[in-house]
């Protein structure tokens, strides 16, 4: 069974970066299409980002051009670099791991952007 779990999350101020991790066990990532999702205070969760198992990479509209997903896979690890960051960043940010049919998703890291 795969496990998710989430790191780098924080306060920082509006402007700053942060470096987000999700670090995989029970399963190799390479096989997953692996992307990030975030879910602000009274708000649906929404998709940030992903990349592909060849490491094609997109991203919504939200953080494009300020955020970069990468791939570690020897360490079994996503990343999700995001900067210039503002105010409605603010979230919980969710790693999400996906071989069809099977989802799974890692228990959240809360990021607040603030002065």
């Amino acid at each position: 069974q795969l496990q998710l779990v989430e790191s780098g999350g924080g306060l920082v101020q509006p402007g700053g970066s942060l470096t987000l991790s999700c670090v995989a066990s029970g399963a190799t990532l390479d096989a997953y299409a692996m992307g990030w999702f975030r879910q602000a205070p009274g708000k649906e969760r929404e998709w940030v980002s992903c990349i592909s198992t060849v490491g094609n990479t997109y991203y919504g509209d939200s953080m494009k051009g300020r955020s970069t997903i990468s791939a570690d896979y020897a360490k079994n690890t996503v990343y999700l670099q995001m900067g210039n960051l503002r105010p409605d960043d603010t979230a919980v940010y969710y790693c999400h791991a996906l071989l069809v049919p099977n989802g799974y998703w890692g228990q959240g890291t809360r990021v607040t952007v603030s002065s």
